[in-house]
């Protein structure tokens, strides 16, 4: 069985859970505090970010939510996730980027920083102008999935892919720390209580970190 190197509230953590349950993987997971840079840890992934997937038996070693979803949609057919036309594809990778890289940077991680390592790690109160300017952006980029989601069946076109599994994954951990307001994105809530609904989903709601509680309706698929 694979072992996975993941932290609960990490996205890429979670897009790789995701992409593992909808290919029927079992994974075994182990915790891991990133900001701790264990020895052992380091020694997998020099950079100290999860995650990393050990094959059983200490032999490959993948390391990233990007490089991971690449392997399995190349050597697992069940389930692809990067299909399509090189078009397509294209746009698949475009969107899957545009969550890892701008959702993250600009919403994801200060929300992270200030409502989860502050409380966790360095036990300081959260800056109220930081998460204030995170969840606006969280909200314009909302609205830029209403836009997607207008014109498509799914965020990167008329198949669910990897794209929509990555937007989930960031998605959850911004709902979890209690930034997102659903209520004028209706098409993004209806698309989101879809993903929520399946059983890939279903272990990553029912988990909780200590001290931070989500919101009541965090694991609601019907919110």
């Amino acid at each position: 069985m694979w072992q996975l190197l993941q932290f609960p509230l990490c996205p890429f953590s979670r897009k790789v859970r995701l992409l593992m349950a909808e290919k029927g993987i079992a994974i075994e997971l182990v915790r891991e505090h990133p900001w701790e840079r264990r020895d052992e840890f380091v020694d997998l992934n020099p950079a100290g970010e999860t995650p990393v997937l050990v094959e059983p038996g200490g032999g490959t070693v993948l390391i990233g939510s990007q490089p991971i979803a690449e392997f399995f949609d190349e050597t697992v057919d069940r389930m692809p996730l990067i299909h399509g036309t090189a078009a397509q594809r294209g746009e698949i990778r475009r969107l899957t980027a545009w969550f890892d890289e701008k959702l993250f940077r600009e919403v994801v991680e200060p929300l992270m920083v200030e409502r989860m390592r502050k409380r966790l790690v360095s036990h300081e109160s959260p800056d109220t102008r930081m998460l204030r300017e995170a969840m606006r952006i969280g909200n314009n980029h909302l609205d830029y999935l209403d836009y997607l989601l207008d014109h498509r069946r799914w965020i990167a076109g008329a198949s669910l892919s990897l794209a929509d599994f990555t937007a989930a994954a960031h998605l959850s951990v911004i709902d979890y720390l209690g930034a997102l307001d659903w209520r004028s994105h209706k098409q993004t809530k209806d698309w989101y209580a879809v993903m929520k609904s399946r059983p890939s989903f279903r272990p990553l709601l029912s988990e909780r970190m200590e001290v931070i509680v989500p919101p009541p309706h965090y694991d609601k698929v019907d919110f």
